[in-house]
């Protein structure tokens, strides 16, 4: 699969606005004209004296002009300048001035002028803060006012993303494997590129294409692919990006995203777990006309009014098909539903080889067993298995990544980080390993059972130790030979400890639970009891929010319940019995396998065949 990481650039409302030009000179004038005016006002020099030096100046008739301000200030002005230089000075009168010192004055030869008092603009701002505070204040609750009321009418704009035509494009070259899906999507890419050909025959390209698949399978990439691969624009938005807590915005923002996608027809509408707001109506207690379903209803009116001569294709995705609302697949809906399946052997390796080839690889790595030993695993998985390898390999320093680092993650993707740290006792340790060997060995001596990988007794997680096996193939069922041995292999665990110690752990909970459930299975819904037939007994479970189910029904009788814990337990036992005799058959080799477990702690399928005395197996 494609790396989901990949960045194209993209455009819209969610992008910040960059501040108004005009606002930012505005803002520079008016700072520049207060800074001039303040240095122009006091461009001049003015030195504060004394009273007594006043009058030392009057006396030597040093002053050529006086200026008497109405606070009693007076500012004179030399005829040549002082010492420091300065020409003009002010004082404050001790008196106010009357005829008499007027008359003084002008017999010194003064030329005299009123003024009233002057304030510096320093004063004055310092009396303007509080009401530029008080208006400030003001100024900001009115924008905040403004901008919620603005804010409301957005309310119903809808949040979709569209990713532009620029940049690196995605194309189904990008997505390993998937053919089935792709041939199915190569319809839409080619009525988006050329609708004419099927317009022209009377020919109805699909509304609504829905994506269906398990989680990580490559839902998302295969939209984008779409999209890249007809190169029109892609709108993508979450289905959970409809509903908000205020009535009626959820439908708006339906509206709105149909909208765009006629201005920019064209295009693909892509809403990604539609399942969020698609679910089956009426769920719950009383059936409520909620939110959610205003959205649904508005989404169903809008894709049935949809012309498919718009050029606008609906896709969408969800991993939990069955609850959605019936109305949305109806015909003229999403009519065709693309399955995105879980990749095959062949598809993993293809997946591996994509995201491989961005990290440095040792020669000893074979991506083709890589693929082999992860069965189960999704495109989203294996690009973490890739990328989980390359941060052990960078933790040791190396500039390559082997292979035993693909191993280590492939352990650590499924059970967790090896606590090889964890503090274990002897006793217990020894316990781990007659456990583990029991599971190993009944690999080798059951028929039906899938091949040994590895057993290590290394804790991973919650688990002290594993014994995985790798299938020969991928399978998509299983045969009651297959499970029987399986539950037997389940219960090798149990046994050991039961033939080395006379008594059992806590660490056989999971194993059996799990062999529970699968014989409940094999009995209640597989048709695998001989005695009871073919038939399903009992309802699964429903959540209460689907609106099916509320509880689990009991749909046969006490007898029949009777039969089929007697079926159940007749299957556990056999498969119980037959791990029994195996093990205490060959309880030297069990031993040998324990002794070479707490020594190297991790054994290989090759290591085990050799302390057991089993020929290798020939490779395939």
């Amino acid at each position: 699969m494609l790396n989901p990481n990949d960045n194209i650039p993209e455009r819209g409302p969610t992008m910040p606005k960059k501040p108004s030009g005009f606002t930012l000179a505005i803002f520079l004038v008016i700072t520049v004209l207060l800074i001039t005016y303040i240095f122009r006002w006091e461009s001049t020099p003015v030195r504060t004296i004394t009273y007594s030096d006043f009058l030392i100046f009057l006396g030597q008739s040093h002053i050529e002009s006086v200026t008497i301000f109405d606070d009693n200030t007076i500012e004179f002005l030399l005829k040549t300048p002082a010492e420091n230089g300065i020409f003009r000075f002010k004082t404050h009168l001790p008196f106010t001035p009357d005829s008499a010192f007027i008359s003084e004055l002008e017999s010194k030869g003064i030329k005299i002028t009123g003024s009233p008092a002057r304030v510096s603009p320093f004063s004055i701002l310092i009396n303007m803060l509080p009401w530029l505070f008080v208006f400030g204040i003001i100024f900001m609750m009115f924008r905040n006012m403004q901008g919620a009321g603005m804010r409301n009418f957005h309310f119903g704009k809808s949040k979709a993303k569209r990713y532009q035509d620029e940049g690196k494009k995605v194309s189904f070259s990008d997505v390993a494997g998937q053919k089935d899906a792709k041939y199915e999507l190569e319809e839409v890419v080619e009525f988006l590129k050329s609708p004419q050909k099927f317009t022209k025959m009377g020919a109805r390209i699909p509304k609504g294409v829905l994506l269906v698949g398990m989680p990580g399978t490559g839902k998302t990439l295969m939209a984008r692919s779409v999209a890249g691969e007809a190169g029109v624009a892609f709108f993508h938005m979450s289905g959970s990006d409809f509903v908000e807590m205020f009535v009626g915005v959820g439908a708006s923002r339906v509206r709105d995203l149909f909208d765009q996608g006629r201005k920019s027809a064209p295009c693909i509408i892509f809403i990604d777990e539609l399942d969020a707001v698609g679910r089956t109506r009426g769920a719950g207690y009383g059936g409520g006309h909620d939110e959610r379903e205003q959205t649904l209803n508005q989404l169903l009116v809008e894709m049935d009014g949809f012309d498919s001569k718009d050029g606008v294709i609906i896709l969408a995705a969800t991993n939990r098909p069955d609850v959605l609302d019936p109305a949305l697949l109806r015909p003229g809906r999403f009519d065709r539903q693309v399955i995105v399946a879980m990749p095959d052997i062949k598809e993993r390796q293809a997946i591996l080889e994509i995201h491989a080839a961005k990290i440095p690889l040792d020669e000893g790595v074979d991506l083709s067993r890589v693929a082999r030993m992860s069965p189960g695993m999704s495109g989203a998985d294996i690009a973490n298995l890739v990328n989980e390898a390359a941060l052990f390999a960078a933790r040791k320093d190396r500039g390559e990544v082997l292979m035993s680092d693909f191993e280590e993650a492939r352990d650590k993707v499924l059970m967790g980080v090896a606590r090889k740290t964890l503090v274990v006792s002897d006793k217990e340790r020894r316990m781990t390993a007659v456990h583990e060997a029991g599971h190993a060995l009944l690999h080798y001596y059951l028929e039906n059972s899938d091949p040994l990988h590895k057993v290590t007794i290394i804790p991973h997680g919650r688990a002290l130790g594993m014994a995985m096996s790798l299938p020969k193939e991928d399978r998509y069922s299983r045969s009651k030979g297959w499970l029987e041995d399986f539950i037997a292999i389940l219960y090798g665990g149990w046994i050991a400890e039961k033939l080395f110690y006379d008594e059992t752990t806590t660490g056989t909970k999971n194993d059996i639970k799990q062999a529970t459930e699968l014989a409940r299975n094999m009995v209640c819904e597989w048709g695998m009891a001989e005695e009871l037939g073919p038939v399903a007994y009992g309802q699964e479970d429903e959540p209460i929010f689907l609106g099916k189910e509320i509880a689990r029904h009991k749909d046969y009788s006490e007898d029949t319940a009777k039969r089929i814990d007697k079926a159940i337990k007749e299957i556990l036992d056999n498969a119980r019995d037959n791990a029994a005799k195996i093990l205490e058959s060959h309880k030297d080799n069990l031993e040998k396998l324990a002794d070479a477990l707490i020594e190297r702690e991790t054994l290989i399928d090759e290591e085990v065949r050799q302390i057991i005395g089993l020929p290798l197996k020939e490779e395939a």
